[in-house]
């Protein structure tokens, strides 16, 4: 042992050291070169390539989102981006052309699109313009077609027995599945009308919690009744385990374990009627002609009751594995992953249904290539793809390098993808053109407005007075000035609750709100009323300047959910705004639940949302000024919590009408008073701007439609040349560095070899 000790602690004779020294300095730097060759002539230049290789040239469409869904399940879903994945699996009985405006339903499942029949209290059929108070009962008969098949999935799979292949696991069963795919046996079946009406009764059920229970129980025959009959059959249940358990029984834990299913057999629903195996009814406690587009959303597609079931064993809810995150279809795609803190990915449903891409559109879209297609079998597209990615400037980056197939533009990029010409329209950059990037704009038939809580003595109210100090700060908003600094110019001041594209959207003169806008004539648009006017308005509501009769600042606060960072120059405008009519706006920010929370319970003054339409109807943005619909009296969509008896009253006549004079007359009105009392500040309508890459085919933009990736078609190999071209690696900076290595180690070199000649000459 010594002698090693003694050989690794001699001190080497300074030349021997010196050279030592050179060669590993050598030996370094060569090794350090031959990496960055390597790391250079496989790509390391494009680190940041989101994909595996097996997927280069792949037929799948990449795509992004922000948030992890929160539901799945048709009967809770209720925001757009869960839409964008379940209605790519789910079918509800009915869809909207992709094609075709004005915005118009299409057969999906259903054979074709119902009238609905109207009834009399004897039984006798009414015509199709009756009036509503005539009608006892409105009859929608749908008739699904034959031979759909679900996606392929353990839930249908059979035993030995018949029975259901996997219908008492137990966590030992389950131990090493992740998801339904990890099941072996799997089996489908055909699409029935049981499903349909399995689905409305789910809506019913409470533990399910479904967010249009409320309004479905005012139309559907005997839904409220059902309702409340699974609440007190829900409440027996608990009642009894509880007994069972005795004390220290813990309710959340027990229904975890042993999830709840009630019998919906148990009862009879009156408002849906199964006909025979492929048809069903739905029967209307009176008429309501927009009950048709509800059967185009997701909350009406069919859910199998053996799915249902086999989600809800304990073993599995126990993992996580739910109906909420793992969907069970008829569609185009059925999920094949599901990590939502990295990738979400949807695989074409192999048993899915013969369906051809529309023959017709509307004028134009033969000359833009969008009936190219026509007749073709859909879907084109064989996998999805959902990347996270919540940061804005790589999820751009990474579109810009052909990684994702779309993208929006946020407010940085804009200016990189966008210019305005000297017609004052967008058009894309010199850049993106050279790009063949695609720029698809649309107005959304949605409203972002600001509002007051008419509750509030300060702000409430209906008095003269209280109509003019919202109307003063409605003309103070300036939200032209809004859009331009916050949207790049992305939106149209709203005039109403109604947006374009929407019966009862009023162009021109005839559709200005005159409490804020004048009408320039010669120019042909409206113009905003100035501050003056305003701050007259100000001081006839009894606040001159500002401040009350014993010379008291008025104080408002602002609720918001607004937490981001980039949000605080969008405050500060709000407090700006309020403050040229000597107005102090108390900004109060809270996350998303707080605020909700503050909306519930009424506790604040003024605020901002947003609605974006669920179907093509004035009656879908109306009702969230109605009185019955209030968020604090009755938990609705009112949050404004407006309460009118003669706009009311209105409604109730308008809801139930078709589209005409006769119906158009009464929205006038019913906005006259509105505009009148301003519980909004009405804010304006967004326009949506969408880019994609000259790859993908068949764009165009559906507002009302989710159900559209089935339409896309994708060139894969000219993406796949593309990414190559553009991703390029670049060997400069491995030339530079060779270069530096190099003459950094010629001293050391030239030493070395004077060092050796002079030991040879010795």
């Amino acid at each position: 042992m010594s002698r090693f000790v003694l050989h690794f602690t001699k001190k080497a004779p300074p030349g021997a050291q010196r050279g030592t020294k050179v060669k590993t300095v050598i030996k370094a730097r060569f090794a350090l070169l031959c990496v960055l060759l390597l790391w250079a002539f496989s790509g390391g230049c494009t680190p940041n390539n989101p994909y595996r290789p097996s997927e280069s040239g792949a037929n799948t469409f990449y795509t992004t989102f922000v948030e992890t869904p929160k539901h799945l399940d048709p009967a809770r879903s209720y925001s757009s981006d869960e839409y964008d994945i379940i209605a790519q699996i789910y079918e509800p009985p009915f869809q909207y052309h992709y094609l075709i405006r004005p915005y118009t339903l299409a057969p999906l499942t259903a054979e074709g699109v119902p009238g609905p029949v109207y009834l009399d209290k004897s039984g006798r059929k009414l015509p199709e313009d009756v009036m509503p108070e005539k009608v006892w009962r409105a009859v929608y008969e749908i008739k699904i077609k034959s031979g759909i098949k679900y996606q392929l999935h353990p839930a249908f799979a059979k035993g030995a027995g018949g029975g259901a292949a996997y219908s008492s696991l137990t966590e030992a069963d389950v131990k090493n599945v992740k998801t339904p795919a990890d099941f072996p046996v799997k089996g489908t079946r055909e699409l029935k009308s049981d499903d349909y009406i399995y689905e409305i009764k789910r809506m019913a059920d409470p533990l399910v919690e479904s967010p249009i229970l409320s309004i479905l129980e005012k139309y559907v025959l005997g839904l409220k009744e059902y309702a409340d009959g699974l609440r007190a059959d829900l409440e027996a249940v608990r009642k009894e385990r509880r007994a069972k358990a005795g004390p220290g029984y813990n309710q959340t834990v027990d229904e975890k374990e042993n999830p709840i299913a009630l019998d919906y057999g148990k009862r009879a629903l009156p408002g849906v009627e199964k006909v025979d195996g492929h048809t069903y009814r739905i029967i209307l406690k009176t008429k309501y002609p927009q009950f048709i587009y509800w059967l185009a959303m997701p909350f009406f597609s069919p859910v199998p009751e053996e799915a249902d079931a086999f989600y809800k064993q304990g073993a599995l809810a126990d993992r996580n594995i739910t109906l909420d995150r793992f969907p069970v279809g008829t569609g185009p795609y059925m999920m094949d992953s599901f990590d939502p803190n990295m990738e979400i990915s949807l695989a074409r449903n192999r048993d899915f249904h013969h369906e051809a891409y529309p023959i017709a559109g509307e004028k134009g879209d033969r000359e833009n290539g969008l009936l190219d297609d026509a007749g073709k079998t859909l879907p084109f597209i064989d996998r999805i793809v959902f990347k996270l990615e919540k940061e804005a400037i790589p999820r751009w980056n990474k579109f810009l390098q052909g990684y994702f197939d779309n993208s929006g533009i946020t407010s940085d990029s804009f200016d990189q993808a966008v210019a305005i010409s000297s017609a004052g329209k967008p058009e894309l950059t010199d850049a993106m053109r050279e790009k063949g990037i695609s720029l698809i704009t649309s107005v959304r038939p949605s409203t972002y407005y600001s509002g007051f809580n008419m509750l509030d003595d300060a702000v409430g109210g209906y008095a003269p007075e209280k109509q003019k100090l919202r109307q003063a700060i409605s003309i103070a908003l300036d939200y032209e000035e809004f859009i331009e600094i916050f949207n790049n110019g992305r939106g149209i001041p709203a005039m109403s609750a109604i947006p374009p594209g929407i019966f009862g959207y009023i162009e021109g003169g005839e559709g200005v709100n005159r409490y804020v806008y004048t009408w320039d004539g010669l120019r042909k648009k409206p113009e905003r009323r100035d501050i003056e006017y305003a701050r007259k308005l100000m001081a006839e509501a009894g606040y001159p300047g500002g401040r009350d009769r014993e010379g008291r600042p008025l104080a408002i606060t602002f609720d918001n959910p607004w937490v981001g960072a980039d949000s605080t120059p969008m405050i500060n405008w709000y407090i700006k705004k309020f403050k040229l009519l000597g107005i102090q706006l108390e900004n109060r920010t809270t996350d998303y639940n707080r605020f909700q929370e503050k909306m519930l319970k009424g506790n604040f003054q003024f605020f901002s949302w947003g609605w974006n339409a669920d179907y093509p109807d004035p009656e879908n943005f109306f009702f969230l000024l109605t009185g019955t619909n209030s968020k604090v009296r009755f938990q609705g969509e009112n949050v404004a919590n407006y309460s009118n008896p003669e706009f009311d009253r209105l409604f109730k006549i308008m809801e139930n009408m078709e589209n005409s004079p006769a119906r158009l007359k009464v929205i006038k009105e019913m906005t006259e008073i509105a505009r009148k009392d301003s519980p909004w500040v009405w804010g304006y309508h967004p326009v949506a701007f969408g880019l994609f890459h000259k790859w993908v085919g068949n764009v165009k933009s559906n507002a009302m439609a989710n159900n559209t990736m089935k339409y896309i078609k994708l060139d894969a190999k000219k993406r796949e040349a593309l990414r190559k071209e553009w991703n390029r690696p670049d060997l400069w900076p491995v030339a530079i560095v060779f270069a530096i290595l190099v003459i950094g180690s010629l001293p050391a070199i030239f030493a070395v070899r004077r060092k050796r000649r002079g030991k040879r000459v010795a």
